[in-house]
C-alpha cells in the first residue's frame, strides 16, 4: 500500500456493490487506470479528499502538494481535483502592511473623479463616476 492510499481509502463501497451487479458507474475509476488519476463521480469523492473551495471553507489550502484525485461530471467536461486533507497547510493571513494596502486600493474605487466625494459604493467601472454625477450627465 503506497502512502497515497494510506491516507484516504480510494474504494467506495456503494460504487463498488454496483460495479459487481453489471451497473456501470461513468466516471468510477479509483485505481486511476482509465483516466490517469483516480477520478470518481460527481458528489461520490472518498472522505479526506477535498476540492479547494472545501480547503479553503476549513482555513486551510493545497500547500504545494499534486492532486491525489479528481472529480468528473457533464460528460466528462467538467473536472475538478481533489487535495488530500491531511496534507493541506493552514491558510497565509495577510500582513497588516498588506491590509492597509487593500484598504486604501478600495476606498480609491469609492472617490468619485468628477465630484471628488466618498461614496458608499465602487464607482462603476462602465460610468467612470458616481451615479449622482450619471444622473446629472447630458446623454
Amino acid at each position: 500500500m503506497n502512502s497515497i492510499t494510506a491516507a484516504w481509502n480510494r474504494r467506495v463501497p456503494t460504487l463498488d456493490g454496483a460495479r459487481h451487479r453489471g451497473i456501470f458507474v461513468q466516471f468510477y475509476d479509483p485505481d486511476g487506470t482509465r483516466y490517469g488519476v483516480p477520478t470518481y463521480p460527481y458528489r461520490w469523492a472518498p472522505k479526506g479528499l477535498l476540492t479547494v473551495r472545501q480547503l479553503r471553507a476549513r482555513g486551510l489550502r493545497p500547500g504545494g502538494q499534486q492532486p491525489a484525485a479528481q472529480i468528473l461530471w457533464r460528460r466528462g467536461k467538467r473536472v475538478a481535483y481533489l487535495y488530500r486533507e491531511d496534507l493541506a497547510k493552514p491558510k497565509r493571513t495577510a500582513t497588516p502592511a498588506q491590509l492597509a494596502a487593500l484598504a486604501r486600493a478600495l476606498r480609491a474605487r469609492r472617490i468619485c473623479p468628477l465630484c471628488g466625494t466618498e461614496k458608499p459604493y465602487c464607482i462603476p467601472l462602465s460610468l467612470g463616476f458616481c451615479n449622482d454625477c450619471a444622473a446629472g450627465w447630458p446623454s
